[in-house]
């Protein structure tokens, strides 16, 4: 094989790696390259590495996705080597067999990489909404602004973050594992998104526990239990941030009224130090959510620029919606 056909083969694997460690959806894959690498000579290799790069990756052996994922992701490749190939792939059918014989769950696991070769593993709902909430999934605005944040540690290193609806704990992971930040405080209202936010923060190596024998290098990191509606001025003062972010959380009208009330709030609690910086990443599925939002930032005197826009080549988006993030000067 030609030294630019092993790059171009090793640029599909690794696409399909990522796509299928986070568990995208199927039709974003590049199905039709992969028919055409197959129909090589090396078709029957490429599939068999195919598969030790996704269903047998050890992150999926040891941190299972969902199996019906599995399973429609092994169908479909099995569907693609029969129609270029006649003879059968042993390892295909076998992998098969082995996530017939699992049972099925309400969570599964998705893994992110990270540009180290790390990874943030986090536990999701198979469902976007659980237990009546949204926050069980990460969605595309946390992993624009993770991947922001790893382009751009200088923002987060040596200071103490507070995160906002942190949902899964995809973003605050993320930068926990590449910024280098002091603290990082994970935040969250609902007591079932709090519950498994704990568990992905232990899942990832980090303790919520204070520990003096723990790694210097890692930030000492808590799980915050915060409704922006209710919370004290005592609560907030206790954060002291030095950053502040947020991401998809200005899904309606009244989180955002909620939102911007909460950040004069934070910067009230800092009357002679010097107001966090905040950053605010947002999918703009709908334009009026986004206009309101600036718009209650402008009556309630707080400056916005939108943050220059970076190219999305870490992490495998699920939406191609446009993903905006704003920094705001309290």
């Amino acid at each position: 094989m030609a030294p630019e056909e092993r790059v171009g083969t090793e640029r599909l694997l690794q696409t399909f790696e990522r796509r299928f460690l986070a568990s995208r959806a199927l039709r974003s894959f590049p199905w039709q390259s992969l028919e055409e690498e197959l129909r090589g000579p090396s078709g029957s290799k490429l599939l068999l590495d195919l598969v030790q790069r996704t269903a047998r990756h050890p992150l999926c052996v040891k941190h299972p996705p969902s199996g019906t994922y599995v399973r429609r992701f092994l169908s479909e490749l099995i569907r693609k080597h029969e129609a270029v190939h006649a003879e059968p792939l042993d390892e295909l059918y076998e992998t098969l067999a082995e996530v017939l014989a699992t049972e099925e769950s309400t969570q599964c696991h998705r893994s992110y990489l990270l540009p180290s070769g790390d990874a943030v593993t986090l536990t999701e709902s198979t469902a976007i909404v659980a237990h009546g909430t949204t926050g069980l999934v990460t969605w595309d605005a946390a992993l624009y602004l993770a991947e922001w944040a790893v382009q751009n540690p200088a923002a987060f290193a040596h200071r103490t973050v507070l995160e906002l609806g942190s949902g899964a704990g995809l973003t605050g992971l993320a930068i926990c594992r590449t910024c280098h930040p002091r603290a990082f405080v994970f935040s969250d209202c609902h007591s079932r998104v709090l519950e498994q936010l704990r568990q992905n923060v232990a899942l990832n190596g980090f303790s919520l526990e204070p520990d003096m024998t723990a790694d210097p290098r890692h930030p000492a990191v808590t799980v915050a239990q915060l409704d922006w509606d209710v919370a004290t001025d005592l609560q907030l003062s206790a954060f002291q941030p030095d950053v502040v972010i947020a991401a998809d959380v200005l899904y309606c009208p009244d989180a955002v009224l909620s939102l911007v009330g909460l950040l004069r709030r934070l910067s009230g609690c800092r009357k002679e130090q010097q107001a966090p910086d905040v950053y605010v990443a947002s999918t703009v599925r709908n334009p009026e959510t986004p206009q309101l939002f600036t718009a209650q930032l402008g009556q309630a005197g707080i400056r916005w620029e939108v943050v220059p826009p970076h190219d999305r080549a870490l992490f495998p988006y699920e939406e191609q919606w446009e993903v905006v993030i704003l920094k705001l000067a309290l």
